[in-house]
């Protein structure tokens, strides 16, 4: 099953990078990486945790759970809460594809807004859920 979970992580990262709302906010080109780099600039958005089981489906199928993090160093909650809202609406019920693999269902699920231990960061992170399925060749 690694196929769609590779898949719909290439999917979902050229997705966001090529939306102007979060481009607005996380620059251009997009800081949406799954991992950051030595010296990130900020904000940026992590691809983290893929959970993911196989659904009965034509030709195989898997729902899948990803952690995606928006991290910031704004005082406050309100610039990680603006990138939050730009990926939602980016994510939801957004059609994706790569790699003979697509989409059948997105959406984020949950969502969580709060200050790093030290205060000098503060983290958004949703919670994403998708079902995606084999493209017939």
């Amino acid at each position: 099953m690694s196929a769609h979970e590779l898949a719909l992580q290439k999917a979902l990262i050229a997705h966001l990078k090529a939306d102007a709302a979060v481009q607005a906010l996380l620059g251009e080109p997009a800081r949406v990486w799954d991992v950051a780099p030595a010296d990130p600039a900020f904000p940026h958005l992590l691809i983290g945790r893929c959970e993911s089981r196989p659904v009965a489906a034509d030709g195989g199928g898997a729902e899948q759970a990803l952690t995606l993090t928006v991290v910031s160093r704004f005082r406050g909650t309100e610039e990680a809460k603006a990138v939050l809202a730009a990926v939602r609406v980016a994510l939801n019920d957004a059609a994706l594809e790569a790699d003979g693999v697509r989409t059948v269902n997105l959406r984020v699920s949950f969502a969580d807004v709060f200050p790093g231990a030290n205060g000098a960061r503060t983290f958004a992170v949703l919670r994403v859920r998708a079902v995606t399925e084999e493209m017939a060749a």
